[in-house]
């Protein structure tokens, strides 16, 4: 596979991941409560979803959804230790990776997050499949 193929590969999960940072930026200074925390967790998940496919690009979608989900559990349950929420009062950029407190009802919007991207992947795919059997306009 050539360079330039690798890196239209890329592309689209890049900027699928900036705007997954932004959406969840946004969510949390927009909405409150538990509807921002929940949604900042789907969006984690889907981040990392989107981050796997960056550095991975020929990943089948649901291997990277599995890959999310499990990556998103673990800091999850990493959080049980403690660590993170030292590294947390020391470091914002910490605090927003590996968040602070474990809770558990956090784990189905990490699910829900990496089927989002699943889901969002394949349709993508999809409608590239759609143009490329379209057939060419013809000239008179």
């Amino acid at each position: 596979m050539t360079g330039p193929t690798r890196l239209r590969q890329r592309l689209l999960p890049a900027v699928a991941a900036l705007v997954t940072v932004a959406a969840g930026l946004s969510v949390r200074s927009v909405l409150g409560g538990d509807v921002a925390k929940y949604a900042g967790d789907a969006l984690y998940a889907l981040l990392i979803f989107w981050l796997v496919l960056v550095v991975a690009p020929r990943t089948r979608a649901w291997v990277a959804a599995v890959v999310a989900f499990a990556v998103s559990t673990a800091v999850e349950l990493f959080q049980l230790t403690g660590v993170p929420a030292e590294l947390g009062a020391h470091s914002t950029l910490a605090r927003l990776v590996l968040g602070t407190t474990f809770n558990a009802p956090d784990l189905p919007f990490y699910a829900l997050g990496a089927a989002l991207g699943w889901a969002l992947h394949l349709a993508a795919r999809s409608v590239r499949a759609a143009r490329r059997r379209r057939p060419a306009p013809q000239s008179r």
